[in-house]
């Protein structure tokens, strides 16, 4: 394994059956990620990339070959230990927030430190920090509906910084938003990159994919090129 690798997967491949087919959605994927990278996985719908994404994001595992996250083989993990690694080294952003509406944006934002065990007092803080980080500080006793589309985007990246996770993976973070929002978002992202985090980018438009300093297309389980 190179060291300096983040990511690194080694002859992945992922096969289901489906009514009585096997459908092979990844085929021999080799990827490299360094630490500080910033990536955009692209492809057309079928091409494995949401399969590729959650075996990055320790949604799933690979049928056969190795995948080493940050100094650790994840691809022979139980689902308990899988569980473990995602919330110490991966924030999630997804295309629908997933934000609990009864909850404000602090609470929204502070809710993976909750799970890791840190004291209320501690963990409002942090929030808080990453919630200006974002620009969002004057909106942090507001609820999910009480925010516009790109606010609620901005709550969902505090939350998934909160925790220095390893890793930021963003799942077509633009997808429910306008252009000019889209554009805001992915501004912050680059903000982000600059500060040495490590972001995965799973989208299927060009101009959201040439905002990373990488792009890795995918097509019918294998990588392009």
């Amino acid at each position: 394994m190179n060291s300096s690798a983040l990511i690194s997967l080694e002859a992945i491949r992922k096969s289901y059956s489906l009514g009585g087919n096997v459908v092979h959605a990844l085929r021999e994927i080799d990827l490299k990620i360094e630490k500080g990278e910033y990536t955009a996985l692209m492809g057309p719908s079928g091409s494995g990339k949401s399969t590729l994404m959650n075996i990055i994001g320790c949604l799933d595992s690979p049928s056969q070959g190795q995948y080493w996250l940050n100094g650790k083989e994840v691809s022979r993990m139980n689902d308990v230990d899988l569980s473990q690694v995602r919330n110490q080294e991966i924030g999630f952003v997804f295309q629908t927030f997933n934000l609990l509406n009864r909850l404000s944006a602090l609470d929204n934002v502070a809710l993976p430190l909750v799970y890791a065990g840190m004291k209320s007092k501690e963990r409002l803080a942090r929030a808080e920090e990453v919630l200006e980080q974002v620009g969002l500080k004057d909106r942090m006793h507001h609820r999910p509906n009480e925010l516009s589309g790109g606010q609620r985007q901005r709550v969902a990246v505090a939350r998934a910084l909160v925790n220095n996770p390893s890793l930021l993976l963003a799942d077509e973070p633009t997808g429910n938003l306008d252009t000019k929002t889209s554009h805001e978002i992915m501004a912050l992202f680059e903000e982000i990159h600059q500060q040495g985090n490590t972001i995965v980018l799973v989208t299927h438009e060009e101009d959201i994919a040439a905002r990373a300093k990488r792009i890795v297309r995918l097509r019918d389980g294998l990588i392009e090129g």
